[in-house]
């Protein structure tokens, strides 16, 4: 599953590096202000993916004494610096470059050199699209794409998705915004078009900083790794009951749990210490992603009056997993 993120991102930025000097040659040639705005936009995606590419390998690291949990949120920060850079310098010029065209505008020269590059990198981007839209339906199961986009704890192939979606969806307004300026004889045309991929790529980081900043800030796991940890640790000689439980996410594959457990009232403090032991070790076996397993001995009582004590519980009360 790494090896498959990391390829995706590799080709990516293969796509972006010769897609952005095709295009940056073809603005010189015939002075387009959309199509200098989407040289920007692909060097500004392959330096997203660079810094994705850091990221991962930086969130692989292991715990140590000053970071015991590990570094798995790197790559949560890094994806959120490629959302704000996705704003910044892609947005930001192609909105500049397009005001200034539209004050000041410049007749295009011979289009044909932007028509070959649109449909290059219509072809290198699609590719691209395609292989992170086929890894995107690997992960998402049943669910819809928005759903399992909202859903996801891994910004990586999701973020590269999104940015192949807005440059193909910059690229036909490229192609739109060349076509009727050069058609119409209106060199104003071609500055809106660089507007309009500004709008895009704004959209895009929006969404991307949204999700990034979510996850950096500390969401809970998935339900369905709730239910998992529930059902194995609730199996466990000497556990009576689980009551419920907090869980963090801090990397792709790195969750902390911590259990509100009730024990047999007859077990020594030994005892509990052995049934912990116990559960640390099923949840091994399962292969779940638990870097840290804390657990609470706890009555339902305590547990419910913890409930209670929330203004706004993250699940529904009435389930045995439920957040402390």
């Amino acid at each position: 599953m790494a090896a498959e993120k990391t390829f995706v991102v590799y080709v990516a930025l293969a796509a972006n590096l010769g897609i952005a000097v095709a295009k940056f040659i073809a603005a010189g040639l015939t002075g387009s202000a959309a199509m200098l705005s989407e040289g920007v936009h692909s060097l500004v995606d392959s330096v997203n993916e660079v810094l994705l590419l850091y990221g991962l390998r930086r969130s692989r690291k292991p715990p140590d004494r000053h970071h015991p949990l590990g570094y798995g949120r790197e790559l949560y920060f890094w994806s959120f610096i490629v959302a704000l850079l996705v704003l910044a310098l892609g947005a930001g010029f192609s909105l500049y470059e397009g005001v200034n065209h539209i004050i000041a505008p410049d007749p295009l020269r011979d289009p044909t050199a932007n028509y070959i590059v649109l449909a290059i990198a219509a072809v290198f981007e699609g590719s691209s699209w395609y292989l992170s839209l086929k890894s995107v339906q690997r992960r998402k199961g049943r669910m819809g794409y928005f759903e399992a986009f909202r859903g996801s704890k891994d910004p990586t192939t999701f973020t590269v998705l999104f940015e192949d979606s807005a440059a193909l969806l910059g690229l036909a307004i490229a192609g739109l915004g060349v076509y009727l300026s050069h058609a119409l004889h209106e060199p104003r045309l071609d500055g809106w078009a660089s507007i309009g991929i500004a709008v895009v790529l704004a959209l895009a980081s929006a969404l991307l900083a949204r999700e990034s900043k979510a996850l950096l800030i500390g969401e809970a796991a998935t339900p369905h790794l709730l239910e998992k940890v529930c059902a194995i640790t609730s199996k466990v000689q000497g556990v009576r009951r689980v009551n419920g439980m907090l869980t963090l996410q801090l990397g792709p594959d790195q969750v902390l749990v911590a259990v509100s457990t009730e024990f047999e009232d007859n077990l020594t403090t030994g005892a509990i210490e052995d049934c912990v032991r116990r559960m640390e070790a099923a949840t091994r076996d399962a292969k779940l992603p638990i870097v840290a397993l804390f657990v609470k001995p706890q009555t339902p009582e305590q547990w419910k009056a913890r409930v209670a004590r929330q203004d706004h519980p993250l699940e529904d009360p009435n389930n045995d997993w439920n957040t402390l």
